[in-house]
């Protein structure tokens, strides 16, 4: 009995904090939030930018994304404060978690009379997911860590408050999605607005964080680019289709912010309704959707061709999806131990998260719901944007 009393007095010695830090690495993002709180040694390692990188390296190494859920549906005038602005699913469940953030309380769009639901670029970025409208100004969110940064009206925007949409839209201006990446040198986050400002022209706005400030880059795209499609952000460039007599693909370097012609697209003349583009395994895709499939095709940076990818069966999807306007819009892929799966939404109206097996073709609904708004997926870090 002596023997174990004194066995539970003794104290076991402190681990050395690399060791500390290495088993922080693979604690949940919220955990951390909590344990800031022990030590200034714990607070320290937790801020530090390294270390927040290489957590989030761990999360993608360990497990599949969330997909967070931007609400779209808003009319004017509208409290945040009650609303479910954003909610967030892991892959897996049954339901969502809402993330309550606090945005401004209230937005007016009387001069637009339009609808001040947000829609999301294309993926995340290191965790942060990039919030925007034509008409007001955005934010860049932290959905794990409920951190925002609110972007000011870059000229394109002002432009549309000051003239209203249909003088805009007469100057011969057409709409445009923002794109959201970052310079894979130096780190630095960089929101994009690639538009089509005349018949033949486009024009390239930029934030710079540093200044708060849009600030134009020139000279802009080669020609013009298909506005209403998503850009897609892989391997330290955003990319969007031309709207050339032949489809292309043309790319923004976040890091010399030049813009490169890569290659044609595996198809020319389709109508922007009928293809789209996603990242898959940080390998840029297009499909085009041709009934009764839609193909889609990786592209192989090294050659600058086109491998076939995988091809999703529109007529067994209907059963999900009823009738559809344009191609599905593929989110992610996940692993298991032998298998590969692409979960998949249709862009719009959409109440399903389907998950295609690549291995054995079959279908099946990871999630449904009355709306899953605009899902995009994410890994749950720490990263902010000072």
């Amino acid at each position: 009995m002596l023997w174990k009393k004194q066995r539970c007095c003794l104290r076991i010695p402190s681990l050395p904090h690399d060791v500390v830090e290495l088993i922080l690495e693979r604690v949940p993002v919220k955990s951390l939030g909590r344990f800031k709180a022990v030590s200034k040694q714990w607070k320290s390692t937790i801020e530090d930018p390294f270390f927040q990188h290489r957590q989030l390296k761990q999360r993608q190494q360990s497990g599949d994304p969330d997909v967070l859920m931007v609400s779209v549906h808003r009319s004017d005038d509208i409290d945040y404060k009650d609303m479910e602005t954003l909610s967030t699913l892991v892959l897996g469940s049954t339901a969502t978690v809402n993330i309550p953030i606090p945005w401004e309380k209230k937005i007016h769009l009387a001069s637009v009379g339009g609808c001040c639901g947000f829609l999301a670029s294309y993926g995340s970025c290191d965790g942060l997911v990039c919030l925007y409208s034509h008409f007001f100004a955005g934010f860049v969110v932290n959905p794990t860590t409920r951190w925002y940064r609110p972007l000011p009206l870059c000229q394109m925007q002002q432009l549309i408050a000051d003239l209203g949409l249909d003088a805009y839209m007469d100057l011969g201006h057409d709409f445009s999605n923002l794109g959201f990446g970052k310079d894979r040198f130096t780190g630095t986050y960089k929101p994009v607005w690639l538009y089509n400002s005349s018949e033949k022209a486009t024009t390239c706005e930029v934030f710079d964080f540093t200044t708060n400030a849009w600030r134009y880059v020139t000279p802009a795209a080669p020609c013009r680019v298909v506005g209403p499609l998503d850009p897609v952000f892989v391997d330290g460039s955003l990319h969007w289709f031309t709207a050339c007599e032949e489809t292309k693909v043309v790319s923004f370097d976040h890091h010399t912010e030049a813009f490169h012609v890569i290659c044609k697209a595996p198809f020319a003349n389709v109508h922007p309704s009928k293809m789209g583009m996603c990242n898959l395994d940080d390998r840029l895709c297009v499909s085009e959707m041709k009934w009764p499939n839609q193909v889609i095709w990786s592209l192989n940076s090294g050659t600058k061709t086109w491998d076939k990818f995988c091809s999703i069966d529109l007529q067994v999807t209907s059963h999900w999806f009823g009738n559809l306007h344009g191609p599905l819009a593929p989110l992610t892929l996940f692993h298991g131990e032998e298998e590969k799966k692409m979960l998949f939404h249709n862009r719009g109206l959409s109440k399903t998260l389907l998950v295609h097996d690549l291995e054995t073709g079959s279908y099946h609904a990871a999630f449904d719901a009355e709306s899953i708004g605009e899902p995009v997926c994410y890994f749950q870090s720490l990263i902010s944007i000072s």
